[in-house]
């Protein structure tokens, strides 16, 4: 694959990023990210475990600080982000480097899980990607957001502002994971936690503080958590903000026709 397959106003908008990210708001993103991965995970153990696209390292400092796996690899497209993580002194992490965005530089199955959180939603050419995950690693974990929603075309300028550029549900996720050869092994919904609403609120959106917008947060989410609850799993993946998937490759080749 290509270097050029990553645009480079991609990888320098990534680059920038990194140099001027809010490390409280990226570490409290991933405290549940990280969680939702070792849930996902629960009961099974992993010797060699790669991030791709592994932004700053928070996800990773967090695992290493639960001893999730004895050793730990990272890649990323942005220099500035591998600069961060090299400079955090993770706990048994082995090798972090920067990668062309598709193209990983270890051997077949060098590793027995591959991380791929919120990444996926960013990626101009997804399939070529998870070809390449598949060839690297037994097993996988990706996380997306559950961007597709009603209305969804009348926000296309909100998610690009994100750099959004792909949306999912988690039935198109398990449909693109399938059609790549993935079987899903375990998977879960989660929602944006009270926590993270209300620093986005006060602090990213700098509103002001007060009870009643700390009750309306914390009732919303106890309310949808409560009918998800309910109503079962097809809601629960309605009313989520993201989902994560535990897969493993199968031997099925993609077909067309």
């Amino acid at each position: 694959m290509a270097d050029d397959k990553l645009s480079g106003n991609v990888k320098t908008a990534y680059d920038e990023f990194y140099k001027t990210h809010d490390e409280a708001w990226r570490m409290l993103g991933a405290k549940y990210k990280a969680q939702h991965i070792i849930d996902v995970c629960r009961g099974r153990t992993f010797a060699k475990v790669l991030e791709v696209g592994a932004g700053d390292g928070s996800i990773l400092k967090i695992l290493s600080e639960q001893d999730f796996a004895p050793e730990y690899h990272a890649v990323e497209i942005s220099d500035s982000g591998v600069d961060y993580i090299q400079s955090r002194s993770i706990k048994d992490l082995k090798s972090v480097q920067v990668f062309d965005g598709y193209h990983l530089p270890f051997g077949d199955d060098s590793f027995d899980l591959i991380i791929l959180s919120h990444v996926l939603e960013h990626v101009e050419h997804e399939r070529l990607l998870l070809r390449e995950l598949k060839r690297v690693a037994k097993m996988c974990v990706i996380e997306v957001p559950r961007d597709y929603k009603a209305n969804v075309d009348a926000r296309i300028k909100h998610f690009l502002a994100y750099g959004h550029i792909n949306v999912y549900t988690p039935t198109s996720l398990r449909y693109l994971l399938r059609t790549e050869g993935f079987e899903v092994v375990n998977d879960l919904t989660s929602m944006i936690e009270p926590e993270v609403t209300k620093f986005n609120t006060y602090i990213n959106q700098k509103k002001g503080k007060s009870l009643l917008t700390d009750i309306k947060i914390v009732a919303e989410f106890m309310v949808k958590s409560s009918i998800g609850t309910l109503m079962g799993k097809k809601k629960q993946e309605q009313l989520a903000n993201a989902y994560t998937v535990l897969c493993s490759k199968t031997n099925q080749q993609t077909e067309i026709f």
